[in-house]
């Protein structure tokens, strides 16, 4: 009889039911407290499962939870070749950022690999295993602690393209070193690169085969936002089942393949990141560090924290610190950069979810130490994420990498006043974004020499490609107020600061923007045709700084601190301007 036909309807009802609380319950607390998820996630299921077995999947799911947890895997995969804009990756910081995925995967690897076999007593099959496992960082952990760190736009833009891209990687090694232990078993080293070759070749046949599948739907059908996300689900898990029938993991290589594919192509229907498909994600992710964690017993720890504590002290103090020391050199980083970089190097959600996939299998075939795989990985994560969870922030302040707090805003619109807000924004010192939709526009815009965001508006509003990062709110600057109330509706919650926008005029017959809550900016007869308006006849933005009152026949529209904080007027109120403030100014 199986585990699972051995609980009861209710117990497995309630068991599912659990980690679907557990999982979004710690999350919410997560954000509450603005930590990583991570921190939350990982002890809540390990306590969970250590108080009772109604959460323990296995249990539940039986042999069904290493399937259960390959398919979650590819999704999240999947998800992060969407987020890899390749002609973005090579404007930016690519010396340090290829250096950091080969060399600094080979020597933390090898460095594990090694650690694990001294201090883990593992065979060699599994200690390469375990090395494998622990190169990958990923931007569900990095992304959290870098928001909360705000290290300068370089580090920045480093870091979170090392753990966009590291974690494909990882996954993609970690599929072939699994193979090659297995087959190592029993064959030669012919028979084990031969296998190695079979599985790269399956996989990228298969992410061929979805991507072809997936855009062809995509673009024939054109289905609309919510079937657009159940089709990528369904072709993603459905060409994963497929390569895994065909060969056992390889299932992960299609689905990072599809990913960068569909992202990358000429012309791509799923050019900016789904909201829907985010939510998706982020539920699937809480869900698998509820269940791995909820797996990993207090007794199969036991033996490994000392050990395991010792290859922690060595990756983060030594081996990390080479990692960046070769990664950075002959470049431009300045020796606070190359410090921070140098610590800041947590593990997530991909390595927690190889170790349970792989672990099993390897222990079950006799490789030796196998079963330290699953709890060594729990126990490099919690530490790691921890650690660097409280010391990178005052870390950066010490090397002096911490971002100026100042704003910076992304503004919506191409209309002249407009574009001379931004202007005018920058003149007060703030590093000002532009989004258009028009080539037109866009043109108008570069030609002011105000920077432009690249990709689709929810793209650049939530900092999806590696330049954006930084952003502190959205101004919805559109003469269409329909348009700017629903998309203050959905980047609500997805942008790191305010989303403000246009008001609609009193008399308006719009659809949505008379209705539509949010921060409406300028008083109520400042509405966007009427700024427009009067722009035609001759009224212009200012910028001084102010020492008394507003002056007669000007409105005051936004206040700029001396430490960079853009305050707007809204309908609810103005800001009180105080010594040092830099004011813009409608007059004329």
């Amino acid at each position: 009889m199986s585990a699972a036909s051995a609980l009861s309807d209710d117990q497995v009802l309630l068991g599912l039911g659990l980690i679907v609380v557990l999982a979004v319950g710690s999350q919410l607390l997560a954000s509450r407290l603005r930590v990583p998820a991570l921190i939350i996630l990982l002890p809540v299921g390990f306590t969970a499962g250590a108080l009772t077995d109604d959460v323990n999947p296995e249990e539940l799911l039986g042999a069904g939870f290493s399937q259960w947890v390959s398919l979650a895997v590819a999704v999240i995969l999947y998800d992060a070749g969407l987020g890899l804009d390749l002609k973005r990756f090579r404007a930016h910081t690519r010396t340090v950022v290829v250096r950091l995925i080969w060399c600094g995967g080979l020597l933390t690897a090898v460095s594990a690999a090694l650690l694990a076999r001294a201090l883990l007593g593992m065979s060699v099959g599994a200690s390469v295993m375990l090395g494998a496992i622990l190169i990958v960082s990923g931007p569900t952990v990095v992304g959290p602690l870098l928001h909360f760190v705000r290290p300068t736009d370089r580090l920045q833009h480093v870091l979170i393209w090392e753990g966009t891209l590291i974690d494909p990687v990882g996954a993609v090694l970690g599929a072939l070193v699994f193979h090659g232990v297995v087959a190592g078993k029993r064959k030669g080293l012919g028979s084990e690169l031969a296998e190695f070759a079979v599985s790269a070749a399956v996989g990228l046949a298969g992410g061929v085969v979805g991507t072809v599948v997936l855009v062809t739907l995509l673009r024939r059908m054109r289905p609309g936002a919510v079937l657009r996300t159940t089709v990528q689900l369904a072709a993603v898990i459905g060409v994963t089942a497929v390569c895994g029938v065909i060969r056992d993991d390889t299932g992960l290589i299609a689905a990072v393949l599809m990913g960068l594919a569909v992202a990358n192509l000429p012309g791509s229907v799923v050019a900016a990141r789904d909201p829907f498909f985010e939510t998706l994600v982020h539920l699937i992710i809480g869900l698998l560090f509820i269940s791995i964690s909820a797996t990993v017993s207090p007794q199969s720890l036991r033996h490994v924290v000392l050990p395991t504590l010792g290859l922690v002290a060595v990756l983060v103090l030594v081996v990390r610190p080479l990692v960046a020391a070769v990664a950075s050199l002959g470049t431009d980083l300045t020796r606070g950069e190359r410090r921070f970089l140098g610590w800041m190097a947590p593990r997530g959600i991909v390595a927690a979810a190889t170790a349970s996939t792989f672990s099993a299998t390897l222990a079950d075939k006799g490789v030796g130490g196998a079963s330290k795989i699953l709890p060594a990985t729990f126990l490099v994560i919690v530490t790691t994420v921890t650690l660097y969870g409280l010391t990178a922030a005052p870390a950066a302040k010490r090397w002096g990498v911490v971002r100026p707090s100042r704003s910076r805003p992304l503004l919506v619109g191409d209309d002249p006043w407009v574009v001379d807000l931004g202007l005018a924004l920058r003149s007060a010192g703030l590093e000002v974004v532009m989004w258009a939709g028009h080539d037109a526009q866009r043109e108008r815009i570069a030609a002011a020499g105000l920077e432009l965001a690249p990709g689709g508006l929810f793209a650049a509003a939530t900092g999806s490609g590696a330049e954006l990062e930084g952003l502190t709110g959205v101004l919805l600057l559109t003469d269409e107020p329909d348009f700017n109330a629903l998309a203050s509706v959905s980047l609500q919650g997805g942008v790191e600061g305010a989303v403000y926008r246009l008001g609609a005029a009193a008399d308006t017959q719009g659809v949505v923007a008379p209705y539509t809550g949010g921060q409406v900016l300028f008083d109520a007869p400042l509405t966007g045709a009427e700024l427009a308006r009067r722009y035609d006849l001759g009224a212009r933005l200012v910028t001084r700084r102010l020492d008394g009152p507003v002056p007669a026949g000007h409105h005051l529209l936004f206040l700029v601190r001396p430490d960079g904080t853009l305050l707007p007027v809204t309908r609810s109120g103005a800001p009180t301007p105080r010594s040092g403030d830099i004011a813009v100014l409608l007059g004329g």
